[in-house]
């Protein structure tokens, strides 16, 4: 027969100490977790990238990308529509004002041009025609003039000699009553022939001037249709290097199409794309300055493209002072942009640190150098070296700039050599 067993109960005093254990454990856990927010870490100084606060000439400026180009560049486009039949030049020669580059030909405008010269001609032969017919009857109008006043002179004579035999009673007063209605009429008669003569001259230059004014617009259709037919010859317009030459001999092009474009080599510019976030910031005169050949350059803003592509616009520098020898059509220019005025602050090198801080806190080192703590900082501007620093430190003090990606929430770094 089963005979039950009492279970055993643990004594109030097993129960305490266990109690007691428990609430130690927590404590532990609680004074550990109240010292982790003051967490250290060993680095070797060896790997960090160590820099001195300092105050000097601070200019906000922006790194960008520029591409030299020519100073001026002149694009060759089809004047005249038609097909290529002759190469001169091939892409990339250096040309001189009025070369020949290459040879269309357009029948159509050619035939035109031939038509012209017909039209011109004809003109022509009319109006000396006209010239001719002109003369003739102002020869005529001149001889018609000479015979009335030659009636008038004689009717005049007669008069003045009837007169005194009249008075002489050398002849009756009929007679005289004739002479001088002979002198009345011939006197009429050269009034209307001076008129007419003079109506005649009016007319002739009125004639001749629309005459000449037709000539002359005939002539200048002619020079035009020649000048259209003389752009069948593409020429360089000015003194350069042929690029972008797009012309094969057999080829059509129609008017307007693009041909090429002449560089002129006298000079060059930068063409420089920047992001859109400083477009209210960029302005003509603006500075930028790069280094070639260990040498440092300046250049200045003379045009803004404020058309927005992709989030970037350009802008064209040109070369202040003097231009770097052996630079290059194409060659690419690493450019400092200046977005402000020069001015006393207190800077500090640029470094990855800041990705992991915003800007916002920084390493600084004790004095002794032997290890860094979190100091809360404010920054300003930047250029491509510096930060302006507007609060947090002083010059002289010593900041970790490398980057803090490894440190998580370390409140404090010792440092070893």
């Amino acid at each position: 027969m089963d005979i039950p067993l009492e279970k055993k109960k643990f004594p109030k005093s097993r129960i305490l100490m266990i109690g007691g254990g428990i609430l130690a454990v927590i404590l532990l856990v609680l004074i550990v977790m109240s010292t982790t927010g003051n967490s250290k870490l060993n680095v070797e100084r060896e790997r960090l990238s160590i820099s001195t606060v300092k105050q000097g000439v601070f200019q906000e400026n922006i790194p960008v990308t520029g591409v030299v180009m020519p100073i001026t560049t002149i694009y060759l486009d089809a004047i005249e529509g038609g097909r290529v039949e002759e190469k001169f030049v091939e892409d990339g020669a250096i040309m001189k004002q009025g070369d020949p580059i290459l040879r269309l030909s357009n029948t159509d405008l050619e035939l035109s041009l031939v038509n012209q010269e017909t039209s011109v001609y004809n003109l022509l032969t009319q109006m000396q025609i006209s010239q001719n017919a002109a003369s003739q009857n102002t020869i005529n109008r001149l001889n018609q003039y000479t015979d009335v006043e030659n009636g008038l002179i004689e009717a005049k004579r007669l008069l003045d000699l009837n007169r005194k035999l009249y008075e002489k009673d050398a002849i009756g007063r009929q007679e005289l009553i004739r002479s001088e209605n002979e002198y009345n009429y011939q006197k009429q008669r050269m009034q209307l022939a001076e008129e007419i003569l003079k109506q005649d001259s009016i007319s002739s230059r009125q004639e001749q001037e629309q005459m000449n004014s037709s000539y002359a617009r005939t002539r200048n259709a002619l020079e035009l249709m020649r000048r259209k037919v003389a752009d069948l010859v593409v020429r360089a317009p000015v003194d350069g290097q042929l690029t972008s030459l797009d012309a094969e001999i057999g080829q059509s092009k129609i008017k307007g199409e693009r041909l090429g474009q002449i560089d002129v080599l006298s000079g060059f510019k930068v063409r420089v794309d920047i992001d859109e976030h400083y477009i209210a910031r960029i302005y003509s005169g603006q500075r930028g300055s790069f280094t070639f050949n260990n040498q440092p350059y300046t250049l200045v803003i003379k045009k803004v493209y404020t058309q927005v592509t992709n989030g970037r616009f350009q802008v064209d520098m040109e070369f202040e002072g003097e231009v770097p020898e052996g630079i290059r059509r194409g060659q690419t220019l690493q450019i400092r942009l200046a977005l402000s005025e020069e001015k006393e602050a207190l800077l500090v090198s640029k470094g990855g640190f800041f990705q992991g801080t915003g800007g916002n806190w920084i390493f600084k080192l004790s004095e002794d150098g032997t290890h860094a703590y979190r100091v809360d900082i404010s920054l300003g501007s930047q250029n491509t070296e510096y930060y302006e620093v507007m609060n947090g430190l002083n010059p002289g003090d010593k900041v970790i700039t490398s980057s803090y990606s490894n440190y998580g929430d370390v409140q404090e770094l010792i440092l070893k050599d």
